[in-house]
């Protein structure tokens, strides 16, 4: 399964949707303003909140976390001793890591979790540079946690381009 997101929509208190390769909204992500810290809420269509996405405050490397149900699923930040590329890691609440790597910035990188391939995030497939998709390649993957991982990952990078 294939998401499409726009990301020129990707403006802290811009809400926009996620759609699926058929065109059809999948998620809706809600971004919040006003608040001490970035927050973003991923919902279902029907309004469920299924992940909030926040910024950490006062790390030493910049890191967002995954929550779910008021507690952290995954804290994503960039991988240290990461000289050769960018890779950014994932570290789930269990204590399980997932490696993030590949051209951040271009938007072309996979999710990985122990060799295997959990995402790939690509803008190969839309001829349009504010577009890019995420193509969950594992059939277990939990589409809502991969998608928010993305985000992040867009967050960061995007905020280590502008600095």
């Amino acid at each position: 399964m294939k998401y499409v997101v726009r990301e020129k929509m990707l403006a802290i208190g811009d809400d926009y949707w996620i759609e699926d390769e058929e065109g059809r909204r999948a998620f809706y992500v809600d971004g919040k303003v006003l608040r001490v810290r970035e927050t973003l809420e991923l919902q279902a269509p029907d309004g469920e909140v299924l992940a909030v996405i926040h910024k950490k405050l006062l790390t030493l490397r910049d890191a967002m976390t995954v929550e779910r149900g008021g507690a952290v699923l995954v804290t994503v930040r960039r991988k240290r001793l990461a000289f050769v590329h960018d890779v950014f890691r994932a570290e789930l609440a269990s204590g399980e890591e997932l490696e993030i790597r590949g051209d951040l910035i271009g938007k072309e990188y996979d999710i990985d979790y122990a060799g295997d391939r959990l995402a790939r995030i690509s803008r190969r497939w839309f001829s349009l540079r504010d577009s890019y998709a995420i193509s969950l390649d594992h059939p277990d993957a939990d589409p809502a946690m991969l998608i928010a991982i993305a985000i992040c990952v867009d967050r960061l990078t995007d905020k280590d381009a502008t600095d």
